[in-house]
């Protein structure tokens, strides 16, 4: 019997983390037996290929590798991941977390083509993980959707705070903008669900979030 796949997903500074760490908690709470999973797996040899893409290795911007190439760095790393890590509590039945997943390929990748042409790319990257490599397909995904206005703020302040450097997707604000819209577009035809993390230009807080997502979530357990 496998188990339930649930995503939280949206472009980087989102908040992601933040909420997988909160559902964790209420769900460790509640007694759920769950197992969480978080792309790239910084330090295995498997994801050394999408590090080294994100470190600018392979172009100073996310542009210059071509969304079909960059998508398989990536992929590498998932497909490892579920053979050597997560597959077998899966195929037994348990609840899995995911800080992104394949659906992250189709959110920073897709805006790099033109518009014409995402759907076919987005088909192309769930028959590639769900369908050749047998990656299990989310039984639901969580979009937390932001302003990049927003998100470009919280990454700096995050980065002064951290001391951390941003990679070649983060420091390109145009490139987040594109992201982010042919995120909502991808999010609609695929029926994700989406969290509006912002009102009033203000982001809310990660509790109002933590909430409307965990009664996404409820339905799932």
């Amino acid at each position: 019997m496998s188990g339930k796949l649930i995503v939280f997903e949206g472009t980087d500074g989102s908040g992601k983390t933040t909420q997988v760490q909160l559902l964790s908690q209420r769900l460790t709470r509640e007694g759920v037996d769950f197992r969480i999973i978080d792309f790239p797996r910084y330090g295995n040899p498997f994801a050394e290929p999408a590090k080294l893409y994100l470190e600018g290795a392979l172009g100073k911007k996310a542009g210059d590798v071509n969304a079909y190439a960059a998508s398989v760095l990536f992929a590498v790393d998932r497909f490892a991941s579920y053979r050597e890590d997560w597959g077998k509590d899966y195929e037994a039945g348990k609840l899995i977390l995911a800080n992104r997943y394949t659906t992250s390929n189709a959110v920073h990748q897709a805006s790099k083509l033109p518009p014409e042409e995402q759907k076919a790319f987005v088909d192309w990257l769930f028959d590639l993980e769900y369908g050749r490599l047998g990656l299990p397909k989310p039984s639901l995904v969580v979009y937390l959707d932001v302003p990049t206005e927003l998100t470009e703020r919280l990454m700096r302040q995050r980065e002064e705070k951290t001391g951390t450097h941003a990679d070649i997707h983060e420091r390109d604000e145009s490139y987040l903008r594109s992201c982010r819209s042919s995120a909502r577009e991808i999010a609609s035809a695929c029926g994700w669900s989406v969290v509006d993390c912002a009102a009033g230009g203000r982001m809310r807080t990660a509790e109002e979030i933590h909430e409307e997502a965990y009664q996404l979530v409820r339905n799932y357990l």
